[in-house]
C-alpha cells in the first residue's frame, strides 16, 4: 500500500512530466531540455509510486551491474530500460529534438500508466 506522502509526490511529477511535454511541444526552441525534464519526471514519479526512491534507485544500480541474465523480473527490466534511456540523454547530451521528444512521450505515457495504476487516479491530460 501506497502512503499519501509518497502518492502525493508520484502524482505532481507526472502532473509535471505532463506539462514539460506539453511545453515542449509549444515551444520548439526549448524542446530538447524541456522534455529531459519530462523525462526526469516522469522517472520520478515512477519511482515515488513504487515506494523509496533512494531505495529503487539502489536496487536499479545494483541490478544494472549484473548481467541482463541475471534481471528476470519484467518490472525490474522495465526500470533498467528506463534508467538507461534517461542516462543516454542526459549524459550524451543527445540534441536530436525529435528523437527526444519522442522517447519523452513514450515514457510519460509509460508513467502514467504505472502511477495511475498503483495510486487509482487518473491524471488528465
Amino acid at each position: 500500500m501506497m502512503d499519501a506522502y509518497r502518492r502525493g509526490w508520484a502524482l505532481r511529477y507526472l502532473r509535471e512530466a505532463k506539462a514539460e511535454l506539453e511545453a515542449a511541444r509549444k515551444l520548439p526552441y526549448m524542446a530538447p531540455s524541456l522534455a529531459v525534464e519530462a523525462i526526469r519526471k516522469a522517472r520520478n514519479a515512477i519511482y515515488f509510486s513504487l515506494g523509496e526512491p533512494a531505495f529503487i534507485e539502489n536496487v536499479i544500480r545494483e541490478a544494472a551491474e549484473k548481467t541482463e541474465e541475471a534481471t528476470s523480473d519484467p518490472l525490474l527490466r522495465c526500470l533498467l530500460e528506463i534508467e538507461g534511456t534517461v542516462q543516454q540523454i542526459t549524459q550524451l547530451g543527445e540534441v536530436d529534438g525529435e528523437k527526444v521528444m519522442k522517447k519523452a512521450d513514450t515514457l510519460v505515457q509509460l508513467a502514467s500508466e504505472i502511477v495511475e495504476t498503483l495510486t487509482g487516479e487518473k491524471i488528465e491530460d
